[in-house]
């Protein structure tokens, strides 16, 4: 069964005019439900992720002044967010539903969170929509379990996963894999165990050639216990942010194939939607609900 981290709070009110498109978490689900893919009972309600386990990956000081809403303008503008409590509770809900997504992973073999992929948030910083990162939260707590040993995390986002990459820099159980816009946010790019920087106008035939080339031999190589796929949409050639130029089709076909190498290996996998900023939402959520309909397809059920 696919199990999916959601609330209500996920959707939390941003106001009128702020590019973020939180309407899609409250739209995908609806969508998902509709058209048969899942229904009621895959879901479940996430609960805030604890403190110990944010403070395995995120600094003391930084984390206080999260909760406190205490972040300097400076700070808050880097998040790109106008800081609230009701939005740090988001945030801790996002991280908890993430947590508890690789135990059901482990359980069915695929899980999934209706938001997440935070992966601009740094140990002592957000930045880019990012508060905590909560790939790094979810990978910290599957390695203090017996049988994970070893952590893969694809991130297929258009914006490079600076803030994972810096976080696992030392740490050989998790192996970072970003492939992202080359001339994309953020200018300041950190070094993932493999980056793969694409140029601007990338499309659908190119994208899956580099992808296929690459991702087989890596989960091989890598030897997993487990796996995060960061599944951002804003590759689309309709997204405001993105740069490069696949199509609905090509962004679906993205993650048939992920789906089909990590489903060939019998390996668990979390996958979180990431960014999506078209210009359409019905693009966004069309987009987004593939992600949940291909390991459907493709039966992850142990």
């Amino acid at each position: 069964m696919l199990k999916i981290a959601w609330n209500s709070n996920y959707a939390h009110p941003l106001p009128v005019g702020h590019r973020f498109p939180m309407e899609k978490y409250s739209l995908l689900p609806q969508q998902l439900v509709y058209e048969g893919t899942v229904n009621d009972n895959n879901f479940f309600d996430p609960i805030p992720v604890s403190e110990k386990l944010v403070l395995g990956i995120h600094d003391e000081a930084y984390f206080q002044k999260l909760k406190s809403c205490s972040l300097t303008r400076k700070e808050e503008r880097a998040t790109g967010f106008p800081l609230s409590q009701e939005l740090v509770q988001r945030e801790l809900e996002i991280t908890g539903g993430t947590v508890q997504a690789v135990d059901f992973a482990l359980k069915y073999g695929v899980s999934a969170n209706i938001a997440g992929g935070t992966h601009h948030a740094y140990k002592d910083r957000g930045e880019g929509f990012c508060l905590l990162n909560d790939i790094a939260v979810g990978s910290h707590y599957a390695l203090q379990k017996a049988e994970i040993k070893q952590v893969l995390v694809i991130d297929l986002d258009v914006h490079q996963g600076n803030g994972t990459a810096k976080i696992f820099e030392n740490d050989n159980r998790v192996f970072t894999f970003s492939m992202h816009g080359a001339k994309n946010y953020p200018n300041h790019k950190e070094k993932s165990d493999l980056d793969i920087g694409l140029p601007d106008k990338t499309g659908d035939a190119e994208y899956l050639e580099i992808l296929k080339n690459h991702l087989s031999g890596l989960i091989d190589r890598v030897k997993p216990n487990l796996i995060f796929f960061l599944s951002g949409v804003d590759v689309l050639e309709t997204d405001k942010l993105g740069r490069l130029s696949l199509t609905i089709e090509g962004c679906k076909m993205r993650d048939t194939l992920v789906f089909n190498e990590i489903r060939q290996r019998n390996l668990p996998v979390v996958f979180n939607m990431g960014g999506g900023y078209s210009e359409k939402i019905a693009n966004i959520v069309d987009a987004h609900a593939h992600t949940f309909r291909a390991p459907q397809d493709i039966c992850f059920t142990y």
